[in-house]
């Protein structure tokens, strides 16, 4: 069996199709539903159970002793705008901690997801070193400090522990995200209603390492098969390109189409990453040759699924 948390969710419902797409169907999803939209993303999917998030303390306790292959955490709080630190505290530090313990007691390969936005404004670079780190807001502190809590009690880990920092992730299956949804889904949306995409002022010099989910999701694949210690690992392309990029992109897929500037709002000033681009150093030397796609041939394989299904698998 393979528990996956957050399975309904953007990356994790990609995930279960990544599984799946292998033959792997005993697969045991965890995840928040009071988002019903998210139930779009499991009609399509094979797994063997599914809990709500709230269960998930008693559930570890009935699966001690049992055969479980590994555990990718994929739930979290992915709001960047989130001010309750209290919740972000529990939900994205104790709760991943508390499921990393639980692995290593039970000697399961632990998978998580971690963040980009450790970097903050990626002054320092952007190599999984705490001398690059430096998170601008809550959600990206909640991260961080899983991080440092794994690199302190990593010599005592006795199963394979990995954290990913995906970059600015983008794909099939992201509908039910609302204000987090990728900006390809969100100018995709304005240029199919209204012929217009809405940028703000100066993104030409906002330049982000746009992933697609399948990069995110052949990553994982990868370290259920090598992982073989404690890592911490970027996820990206190691490019970046503007926001204008996407937007340049995308409207040459609606003939006629145009691009307009709005101000920058004035609630995410000193919270916003201006610029990121993967350091895939460390993940190249522990042996991931694969290449990533090309933000152009991403946004095309997407806006295919957005045009064809309006964003779901089918």
């Amino acid at each position: 069996m393979i528990l996956v948390t957050g399975g309904a969710g953007f990356i994790g419902s990609n995930l279960v199709r990544g599984l799946n797409g292998r033959g792997v169907q005993d697969i045991l999803i965890v995840d928040n539903l009071s988002n019903v939209e998210k139930h779009k993303n499991l009609n399509r999917l094979h797994f063997a159970d599914i809990s709500d998030k709230s269960d998930l303390p008693a559930l570890l306790q009935k699966l001690r002793g049992a055969k479980v292959e590994a555990v990718f955490h994929q739930g979290a709080c992915s709001a960047t705008t989130e001010t309750d630190g209290t919740y972000l505290l529990r939900n994205n530090y104790e709760t991943t901690r508390d499921l990393c313990l639980w692995c290593q007691s039970e000697n399961v390969p632990f998978f998580y997801a971690s963040s980009a936005s450790v970097y903050g404004e990626g002054n320092d670079g952007f190599a999984e070193e705490e001398s690059c780190e430096w998170p601008i807001n809550g959600y990206a502190w909640s991260k961080f400090a899983f991080d440092q809590w794994a690199r302190r009690n990593a010599a005592s880990f006795r199963a394979p522990v990995a954290g990913l920092r995906y970059f600015n992730v983008y794909g099939p299956q992201e509908n039910h995200k609302k204000d987090m949804v990728s900006p390809v889904f969100r100018f995709h949306r304005q240029l199919s209603e209204t012929g217009v995409v809405r940028l703000f002022e100066g993104s030409d010099n906002f330049r982000r390492d746009f992933v697609h989910v399948d990069d995110c999701v052949a990553v994982n694949l990868w370290l259920l098969e090598s992982a073989k210690s404690f890592g911490i690992y970027n996820v990206g392309t190691g490019t970046d390109q503007s926001f204008l990029d996407v937007g340049r992109i995308l409207a040459s897929r609606f003939p006629g189409s145009q691009i307009e500037e709005i101000p920058f709002p004035a609630h995410l000033k000193g919270k916003y990453q201006a610029f990121t681009r993967a350091d895939l150093g460390k993940l190249r030397k522990a042996g991931y040759d694969r290449a990533f796609l090309s933000l152009e041939d991403g946004i095309g394989h997407y806006a295919q699924i957005l045009e064809s299904t309006g964003g779901w698998y089918k």
